[in-house]
């Protein structure tokens, strides 16, 4: 799968059981009518459990110039990822909006479907924020690159 080009995003949510981040690839559009996404996470991640009793989650899409941002979100930094308020806001739901994305889609949880090691969480998008164009994040056989924009 590492030969499988993704974009790279990051997972928000925050609510009842906390705020949350978390980097991923595996995050596909279902429908345009009504808008619904898809993101698969790991039932080990602390952010499966807390998305499921969150209720909502935001899906940020990246752009080249924000790879510097996974390190906070990956577990290998101790530095708290939303500590600077002027970089996050919300939309609809409470989950967390990263300013500056490409896009921002803010999502209410409608489905939950549990296959082997992961859920596939089914997000109705309630709001969207479309950011400046600009270079895209994939991450590409092990190793993040930049792609498209002008």
């Amino acid at each position: 799968m590492s030969r499988l080009a993704s974009a790279v995003t990051l997972i928000t949510t925050d609510g009842p059981a906390g705020r949350r981040g978390m980097a991923a690839t595996a995050v596909t559009s279902i429908t345009d009518a009504p808008p619904n996404l898809l993101v698969c996470v790991n039932k080990s991640a602390r952010s499966n459990a807390m998305i499921k009793q969150n209720g909502a989650f935001a899906v940020n899409v990246l752009s080249e110039q924000q790879e510097e941002l996974l390190g906070a979100f990956s577990g290998k930094s101790e530095t708290d990822p939303f500590c600077e308020p002027d970089l996050w806001s919300s939309l609809e739901t409470s989950a967390p909006i990263l300013s500056d994305t490409l896009a921002s889609l803010d999502c209410a949880l409608d489905q939950i479907i549990n296959i082997g090691t992961h859920s596939l969480f089914v997000g109705h998008v309630v709001a969207v924020r479309i950011g400046a164009a600009g270079r895209g994040l994939v991450h590409f056989d092990r190793a993040f690159w930049g792609v498209g924009g002008r």
